[in-house]
């Protein structure tokens, strides 16, 4: 079945019907080039009573077009008089008679279908006004397919339509598919549909073409699409050609003045008869834009490379002519026709101003890309330029790319070429990027080693930025292994430096260190340094400081077991850097946002979450670590069976790093998997690689989740852990009170860690305690811990006092990973499918007022200020939008 032409067919099924009954009429199909006429047709052919005589017959776009071409294809199935007449070349009055004759003699229907009537010669057109006239009286329907863009008002067919009966007259326009449609074409084909609808329109011709084209992979426009692009453009007046070669040049829209100064004042007809024709488009501001981007870019591969340089030349001339203001603010335009153009010197001078407008808009993909072009002609930029580009580029590009290698080789070229010209102060900030760079790949060594030299380079040189900054970044590299009485004093030692200086930049990354270090550490004033670091970091602009604040103060919120914390900035952080390009921030959030819904039991959230992340080939290993590693955990007490493989791979990446945070929580999840599975030999293996750690540098909350473990597992000896570190409801279990230790637990939010402290209770509540154990283990689908307190049950004669066990699947609703009410899921549907507030209400059946407070609701749970935003969010995290059988599910 054909997608959204139900309309349509039914249509044509419909008169065919009335035909049958002796009503029959013409039926008009039109619509552009490729939208599917004759998909359509054939369609309706084989959903058409099959006591039907189909006859087809087809005009063509021949330089000298055959005499009733459509006529002569279907005659020999219509009637040997009307062959025979055709063969003679009869006059009209004569053979059109006859067919007339024929077809009032015919038993049973016959439906007549005359294809690309845009191409009739003057007999066809003949053709069709006489039996059009006639067709009334006849069982027989009349089909006419033509092009809509091909048609103008002039065009002999207008004139012929216009004589036919407007009773016996049906039209049937075919309108291009919707995104809608396009996404299930694509999914159908097995092929990603980002992109497609724009660059198709929805032109099904386009669609099709490129997904089952493998040049589409390459950058190419697929041949099939070119060729007919080709065929199209060969049929216009060279004025027309021209107007569209010159378009062909500028991707999007091209204002009026811009054409006029291109080719002239009176190009405005040729414009206008390229509009009409449906070539192109104008918006209501009267800017212009090719009808298909294909078709542009079809267009634009007829050039010759010279004349396409040529033509580049002339419209960055004509826009640079501009005043100053709106010459900067089509910076990216001009560095796109200059690179077109092939001029170096011009690309080098505006590449790195378009970069810096769009990387202090927060656009930092499109930064990369200025600076990607203008090093292309970094052989012809003097030194110091030359290395400001790979160091600009590597920056902007490790904010928003996945390509590490490329970037840590820009950072090297840079180093060697600062180096030559004595610049040890840039010699020294791009060592300290290196340590970055390398961290984020879990090269822990190698980030250690780049951030001491860092220090060593320029400690020598008076005290200046990039000292401080080369202090922060030793503070966050002693912060990031737990080292936090050294992480403070680098930290502090940063930050006085900086104010010295009136180093905003170093004291808001320094403050950042700091901050984080104090609250795992579980000391004051943790809390206001992490605040003050955003504050600053979004007051002044600076956006990747400004997601690393986000990160680390989340991460430290649901450490903290401050969840509504947690919930507000990884909600802002995610949103923030989705607005700005920073992509690998984004995934190291939503991996915390996974360690927030499994701490709060939301364990298939957590999983949806963290796969989607993992789901990201080139995504660096530090940036993925905590999906993989909350997708391990929430696995196990799913009881899915990868979970154990999943924390073993995650402990194996989290050792190369060199980092406790990267190890402690893996090992102790794996010990509860063995736990769990009753393997005490493996879980006491990970329990003793724990404490072969520096137990010092723990944070709270982790060591008293070791003692626990330690104490559940039935470990020999004791830890040596002071008990005023450790946190109030492991303390409380490990005092022997467990009822009061999940009382706390389910105070804070965490109804697994809850019941886990049920099933340490022993003696007469011990029954009591399991059976309520158990009913939360299987609220939020816990299998393997249900399954062990059923089973401790038996052992202790309690069986009797459990909840009935389930059978089959559980049915636990599952909440949406933003907490959107079903409602608001809907709501977000309709957005996503670019649906106003209007035709929302509508569809739904409610009131625009109701639609406009739930859309408002949706913005604010996705901190969004608008629907741009969401789509943005969308892109990245596509399990945020709920299917059709979720939302119907829970209708139900």
């Amino acid at each position: 079945m054909l997608l959204e032409r139900e309309g349509p067919l039914g249509t044509l099924l419909a008169s065919a019907e009335r035909a049958a009954a002796g009503h029959g009429g013409t039926v008009l199909v039109d619509g552009e080039a490729g939208v599917g006429k004759t998909s359509l047709l054939r369609e309706f052919a084989e959903n058409a009573d099959r006591n039907y005589r189909m006859l087809w017959g087809w005009c063509e776009a021949l330089f000298t077009p055959r005499p009733l071409g459509p006529l002569q294809d279907m005659a020999h199935l219509l009637d040997p008089r009307v062959a025979e007449l055709l063969e003679e070349t009869a006059a009209p009055e004569r053979l059109f008679p006859a067919l007339l004759n024929a077809l009032q003699h015919t038993k049973g229907t016959t439906v007549l279908v005359f294809e690309d009537m845009q191409w009739a010669d003057n007999a066809t057109l003949d053709l069709v006004r006489y039996l059009g006239r006639r067709v009334s009286l006849l069982r027989t329907m009349l089909v006419l397919s033509m092009r809509r863009d091909e048609i103008s008002a002039d065009h002999p067919l207008t004139h012929v339509l216009g004589d036919l009966p407007s009773a016996s007259v049906s039209r049937v326009t075919l309108e291009p598919l919707s995104s809608q449609a396009v996404t299930v074409l694509a999914e159908q084909a097995g092929r990603s549909a980002d992109g497609l609808y724009r660059i198709t329109e929805g032109n099904p011709f386009f669609v099709t073409e490129l997904l089952s084209s493998s040049e589409v992979e390459s950058g190419r426009v697929p041949d099939s699409i070119r060729d007919a692009v080709w065929s199209r453009l060969s049929r216009l007046t060279p004025g027309e050609r021209e107007v569209l070669e010159v378009m062909s040049i500028m991707p999007g829209s091209v204002e009026p003045w811009l054409i006029r100064a291109l080719l002239g004042d009176e190009t405005e007809v040729l414009v206008d008869q390229c509009v009409g024709r449906g070539l192109l488009r104008r918006d209501v501001q009267g800017a212009l834009t090719f009808r298909h981007e294909l078709a542009r870019e079809a267009t634009l591969d007829r050039l010759a490379p010279s004349l396409q340089r040529s033509l580049h030349a002339k419209v960055e001339a004509a826009l640079s002519e501009l005043p100053a203001a709106q010459a900067s603010a089509l910076l990216s335009r001009r560095v796109h026709h200059a690179g077109g153009a092939d001029n170096g010197e011009r690309v080098l001078e505006l590449a790195p101003q378009a970069a810096e407008q769009a990387a202090r808009l927060g656009a930092h993909g499109e930064a990369a890309s200025h600076l990607a072009t203008a090093l292309r002609y970094v052989s012809e930029a003097p030194s110091a330029l030359a290395a400001q580009l790979c160091e600009d580029w590597a920056y902007e590009a490790g904010l928003s790319l996945f390509v590490y290698d490329e970037i840590i080789e820009a950072r090297h070229r840079a180093i060697a070429i600062w180096r030559e010209l004595g610049r040890i102060d840039k010699v020294g900030a791009n060592l300290r990027w290196l340590s970055r760079l390398h961290w984020r790949r879990g090269e822990g060594q190698e980030a250690e080693d780049y951030a001491d030299q860092a220090v060593r380079e320029v400690e020598n040189l008076p005290p200046g930025p990039e000292l401080a900054m080369a202090y922060s970044t030793r503070s966050q590299l002693h912060m990031l292994h737990y080292r936090f009485n050294e992480a403070i004093e680098w930290g502090e030692r940063a930050i006085s430096l900086a104010d010295r200086l009136g180093e905003v930049e170093t004291r808001v990354h320094a403050l950042n260190n700091v901050g984080t270090a104090l609250m795992f550490a579980d000391r004051p004033g943790g809390r206001e340094r992490l605040e003050e670091s955003l504050t600053l970091a979004l007051d002044h602009g600076f956006h990747d400081h400004a997601s690393r604040a986000y990160t680390n103060f989340a991460e430290c919120a649901v450490v903290a077991k401050d969840f509504a914390l947690a919930e507000r900035l990884l909600a802002e952080g995610i949103a923030y850097c989705a607005r700005h390009d920073l992509d690998s921030a984004a995934q190291y959030l939503l991996g915390r946002q996974a360690q927030l819904r499994t701490e709060q039991g939301r364990f298939r959230e957590a999983e949806t979450i963290a796969q989607g992340v993992m789901n990201l080939e080139r995504l660096p290993m530090v940036m993925h670590l905590p999906a993989l590693t909350e997708l391990g955990r929430a696995r196990i007490r799913l009881g899915e069976p990868s979970g154990a493989a999943l924390l073993e791979q995650a402990l194996q990446e989290g050792l190369t790093t060199g980092e406790a945070q990267r190890v402690i929580p893996v090992r102790l999840a794996l010990a509860e998997a063995a736990w769990l599975a009753e393997e005490p030999g493996a879980g006491h293996e990970q329990l003793t690689a724990l404490t072969e750690m520096d137990l010092d540098n723990f944070r709270p909350w982790d060591i008293g989740e070791l003692a626990v473990w330690w104490q559940r597992c039935g470990m020999a000896g004791s830890l040596p852990v002071p008990a005023g570190r450790i946190p109030l409801p492991q303390a409380l279990e490990l005092r022997g009170d467990p009822m009061a230790a999940s009382a706390e637990w389910s105070r804070l939010g965490l109804p697994y860690e809850s019941a886990l402290a049920l099933m340490q209770v022993r003696g007469t509540d011990a029954g009591a305690a399991l059976a309520r154990a158990v009913a939360t283990f299987e609220g939020v689908e816990a299998r393997p811990a249900a399954a062990l307190a059923r089973k401790l049950a038996q052992r202790i004669g309690a069986a009797n006092q459990l909840p009935k066990q389930r059978r089959g699947p559980y049915t636990v609703a599952r909440q949406h990973p933003l907490g959107l009410t079903r409602q608001e899921q809907q709501v977000l549907t309709m957005i996503a499918q670019g649906l106003g507030n209007k035709e929302a209400a509508r569809r739904l059946s409610r009131s625009p007022r109701t639609i406009e407070h739930q859309v408002s609701a949706v913005l604010g749970k996705f901190n969004a200020a608008n629907r741009m935003e969401i789509l943005l969010r969308l892109r990245g995290e596509p399990w945020l939008l709920p299917s059709a059988d979720a939302l119907q599910v829970r209708e139900n």
